[in-house]
């Protein structure tokens, strides 16, 4: 039988920030940006909560709800730095260990019985090590399915430990909202609940081929998933098996409209230059590019483009994004958002003449150079000189350009 703990840090970015100034603590707090800008919440305290602020939430909204909550831009590269703390101290306890996001991550912790303990005691000791050596606090799920765990640790917040015992999963999951299970969005709510179903109880009683029929493969990941079995989605690989991604992005959501194109085709060369580093730390190449780019009208248009040849350099995919741009948008047009999506990946680039080989391989050399030092300084501290007019300050809830599995857990 299977044991997997599922470890959510508690107010990741909210706790973090009060380590470094205590004052907050206590207070309602939203990081991601002013109240007066147009991004999203990032993150909440748990007093900002209770007026209904809540991650995702457009910060003007959040501060008609509370409006005496204290709004931080957010450090994207403090976080990453706490979380690959919290990443060591867990791959301390397990081989198997996943990030699924910045602050949260599961582990397989079957047959470590002799090392740590019955599952309980476990937990309470890795929850302890967490807080002693980071300071933060954290809620963990227990259970012999991923996707039990995860369910459970979001029921033990904040700063608990629920443990659903072998052989109750179904009876655990019953009573509980369908929304509660992951991958059920609002659109998946809307159209369970049209057949009658609010609880996961109502979907475990349901038959599979009913479900099938009105989702198709997902009617059936849903079926499992009621029985609280690891079924579709995140739960197809092993932990600590990292499946390639299927595209690379990387947008921008302006404080005001752009119509500078200057500005534009500044910050298109920051979004390349980005979405080009996750490429090389994945070991992949693209070969299709595709453009986002949404007016002040909020009309949105995307336009893609399949290169000649995959490629993960910086200049190459401004290059065609460049084109796409330029195709599509009027002078004057002001600009709310802008997007680049790297897709059709691939593990090489493809066969290269005798003559591009050694201009490629110096760009390569360059840009892992310059990856070194974005490493160790951030982000901003290197960037193409035709990106330098599009620098803004990377938001909190914003796709960080470094993945927090870096470096990650690997089987022994």
């Amino acid at each position: 039988m299977r044991t997997f703990f599922h470890v959510d840090m508690d107010a990741f970015f909210v706790s973090v920030e009060e380590l470094f100034d205590p004052s907050l603590k206590g207070k309602p707090v939203v990081v991601g940006g002013r109240p007066d800008e147009r991004g999203v919440v990032a993150a909440a305290s748990y007093q900002a909560r209770k007026y209904g602020v809540r991650s995702a939430m457009p910060l003007r909204t959040a501060a008609r709800l509370c409006p005496q909550a204290i709004f931080l831009e957010g450090r994207p590269e403090r976080y990453r730095e706490y979380s690959e703390k919290v990443r060591r101290i867990l791959c301390e306890f397990s081989p198997a260990v996943e990030m699924a996001s910045i602050d949260e991550a599961c582990l397989d912790m079957t047959g470590s019985e002799r090392l740590f303990g019955p599952p309980l005691k476990a937990a309470h000791r890795l929850h302890e090590e967490i807080r002693q050596r980071t300071g933060l606090n954290c809620s963990i799920g227990i259970a012999t399915s991923r996707l039990v765990a995860k369910v459970a640790s979001d029921l033990a917040k904040p700063n608990g430990i629920l443990w659903v015992l072998p052989g109750l999963e179904a009876r655990f999951l019953a009573p509980l909202d369908v929304s509660r299970i992951p991958g059920v969005g609002k659109v998946t709510e809307e159209r369970l609940r049209s057949l009658g179903v609010r609880r996961v109880g109502d979907l475990a009683r349901l038959e599979e081929s009913l479900l099938q029929e009105h989702f198709g493969r997902w009617g059936l990941a849903l079926a499992g998933k009621a029985r609280g079995l690891d079924a579709g989605g995140w739960f197809d690989e092993e932990v600590g098996i990292e499946a390639p991604p299927k595209s690379v992005s990387h947008e921008h959501t302006f404080d005001r409209d752009i119509r500078d194109p200057r500005l534009l085709e500044a910050t298109l060369a920051r979004l390349a230059s980005m979405v080009a580093r996750r490429l090389r730390e994945y070991g992949l190449f693209a070969r299709t590019v595709r453009l986002k780019l949404r007016f002040h009208d909020f009309t949105t248009i995307t336009r893609e483009r399949t290169l000649d040849r995959a490629t993960q350099l910086d200049a190459e995919l401004l290059a065609e994004v460049r084109r796409l741009f330029r195709a599509n948008w009027r002078e004057n047009q002001p600009v709310r958002l802008l997007g680049i999506a790297a897709t059709n990946l691939q593990s090489h680039e493809g066969q290269l003449s005798l003559l591009e080989e050694p201009r490629r391989e110096r760009w390569r050399r360059v840009l892992a150079a310059a990856d070194r030092v974005r490493d160790r300084y951030g982000e901003e501290a290197l960037e193409l000189g035709s990106a330098l007019e599009g620098l803004w300050r990377e938001r909190a809830h914003e796709n960080p350009a470094r993945r927090p599995s870096r470096g990650g857990s690997k089987r022994a």
